[in-house]
């Protein structure tokens, strides 16, 4: 049986856009088709800023205190303490040129991998009246599933796209999305997402940028 999505209402949603970023990009050689999926989050950034909706960037970036910070105990950080992995101020911790924020869009960074549980973004959103989120990012088991997960425990109600999200672990990207996320959220692709939009409001008509994208007339 298909389950229909609940409607998405823009004024109350943000798209949360997270860890596309330029190091990180490369250093996952195994995700497939890279172009493809950047021209897919971008059209949906279009789609979410043509209702209204907030646009939410979220990159990982270190200081020397936040390395210090990092206990041993912490399996993964602790390694990039060390190493002194991605600075903040490195080119590498900038989002992809493709997905760029503009102004009065939210950008935070964080330290660990959720988007919420070492940044204020919480807080941003909450005061802009957001209760729904929209979930992009890379990877899946990382960023999206931490992410998903704190959020749902702050009562939001989540929409995970199903093709702006990706794992280099083909297997575990697989098992999130089909037997643990659809418990928490919603699952979606970007052209359900931009179904929901239009019939949030169908007689809006705005222009929008980006490849391939003319105005909600198009739908």
């Amino acid at each position: 049986m298909t389950v229909t999505p609940p409607a998405l209402d823009p004024r109350t949603a943000a798209l949360l856009v997270m860890d596309y970023q330029q190091g990180i990009l490369a250093s996952l050689p195994g995700l497939a088709d890279p172009e493809a999926l950047l021209s897919r989050v971008a059209g949906a950034i279009a789609d979410m800023r043509a209702h209204g909706a907030a646009i939410a960037y979220v990159r990982v970036g270190f200081t020397a205190a936040d390395w210090a910070a990092i206990p041993p105990a912490n399996k993964t950080f602790s390694l990039l303490g060390r190493q002194r992995l991605m600075h903040h101020a490195d080119p590498a911790t900038d989002f992809h040129q493709q997905l760029a924020p503009e102004p009065g869009d939210i950008t935070v960074r964080k330290t660990r991998y959720g988007a919420l549980s070492t940044t204020d973004l919480d807080r941003q959103l909450r005061d802009r009246g957001i209760t729904t989120l929209v979930i992009a990012g890379i990877t899946t088991s990382g960023v999206v599933l931490s992410t998903v997960t704190d959020a749902a425990d702050r009562d939001y109600r989540l929409y995970v796209l199903s093709d702006g999200v990706t794992d280099p672990d083909a297997h575990a990207h697989q098992t999130l999305m089909t037997s643990v996320f659809p418990r928490l959220a919603h699952i979606i692709d970007t052209a359900e997402l931009r179904s929901l939009l239009h019939e949030s409001n169908p007689d809006r008509s705005v222009a929008r940028s980006g490849p391939g994208i003319g105005t909600t007339d198009d739908f």
